[in-house]
């Protein structure tokens, strides 16, 4: 089963999705457009919503990334999400490592830094090679739904964490009706019935992730290939990312190679397509690489800087993971490639990416 999703993964690998597209490289222009969401989440206008939603799935089709304005999230929402991730990653390491990530299959828990090494690459001793010579320097808590029978969440303590679990809870929940919206504009705007996605996504089967990047010398990323998270496109259908003003994503233009920078705007989400939505769509819509760089250093001594310690919330939404993704209506006559179970591709790229 194993071998089988690693052969899924490297079908799937963002640099053969785009030798293979057909992407004219005479065309340098890159751009992550502002799209205001009030249309899709308010309007009653068919005529308004459609507008809007074709917005989404043309800068999809261009850079796979946007900025989604008035999501529907509040300030107050995001900024006490913030809150409790800070403090939980200020606990103790051993309290930290007693909710250790174990499984690909379920997904949850602290995963240290070094451990995870994100990166295209398919081989399991190649991506043991980068982790030994170019950590991730990034600390990570993943969260999952909290009801599944099979795999349980990694809580800590109330004691040590007092309101984390029910800020995560709620969160996850607002992240999901968030998730079904855009799901429903993609929808729209490649010709498809609004609530096309909707019962292949219902069980949310999603992964809440905070991250934290300490504050580190600027010596320690200066190695080849160093980076607080390497190059790497996302694995499900859609990400949604919440992002601090220190700054430090940035977005490759598959066009030229080049990595530009995806500097935070106030009250925005970052929306991207996961590499399993571009195999769903056969490739119409684009999943971009992507990658988190030190932002400008602070002098420390004479001879020493440091970069500030940096804060991300990252949404991986998932389909269901008994959905079968095969070529999408009104997305070519010619399928790309075989259908695939969800669940599967997802464990298999989570499978090759911890240690």
């Amino acid at each position: 089963m194993l071998t089988y999703r690693l052969n899924v993964l490297v079908r799937s690998a963002v640099s053969k999705r785009q030798i293979s597209s057909g992407i004219s490289r005479s065309n340098p222009q890159f751009r992550i457009p502002i799209i205001d969401f009030t249309k899709i989440r308010n309007s009653s206008s068919p005529e308004e919503k459609k507008k809007t939603a074709e917005e989404i799935v043309s800068a999809f089709k261009e850079s796979g990334f946007v900025y989604l304005s008035n999501h529907g999230i509040t300030s107050s929402e995001v900024e006490s999400t913030f809150k409790r991730s800070a403090q939980f990653f200020a606990l103790p390491s051993d309290d930290k490592r007693k909710l250790a990530w174990e499984d690909p299959r379920s997904n949850r828990g602290y995963v240290a830094i070094g451990r995870e090494r994100v990166t295209q690459s398919a081989n399991p001793e190649e991506i043991a090679a980068l982790r030994e010579k170019a950590p991730d320097f990034k600390e990570s808590m993943e969260i999952g739904r909290d009801w599944d029978s099979a795999w349980k969440n990694q809580w800590p303590s109330e004691h040590l964490a007092p309101g984390f679990k029910q800020r995560m809870l709620d969160f996850y929940e607002t992240c999901h009706e968030l998730h079904v919206h855009v799901m429903r504009s993609i929808a729209l705007g490649l010709g498809l019935k609004e609530h096309f996605f909707d019962d292949k996504i219902d069980e949310k089967c999603h992964n809440l992730r905070l991250l934290s990047y300490p504050a580190i010398k600027s010596s320690l990323l200066k190695g080849k290939g160093q980076a607080r998270a390497g190059a790497h496109s996302d694995y499900g259908t859609l990400t949604l990312l919440f992002q601090d003003s220190v700054g430090g994503l940035e977005v490759q233009n598959p066009h030229t190679g080049e990595f530009i920078a995806a500097t935070p705007v106030a009250g925005t989400i970052v929306v991207n397509v996961g590499d399993l939505l571009a195999r769903w769509s056969n490739d119409v819509l684009r999943s971009t690489l992507h990658r988190v760089v030190a932002p400008t250093a602070q002098n420390i001594n004479a001879t020493e800087s440091e970069t500030p310690k940096r804060q991300s919330i990252a949404f991986f939404c998932n389909p269901n993971f008994t959905t079968e993704v095969a070529c999408l209506p009104n997305c070519g006559d010619v399928p790309k490639y075989p259908p695939v179970n969800a669940g599967d591709y997802i464990v298999g790229r989570l499978a090759v990416t911890y240690t």
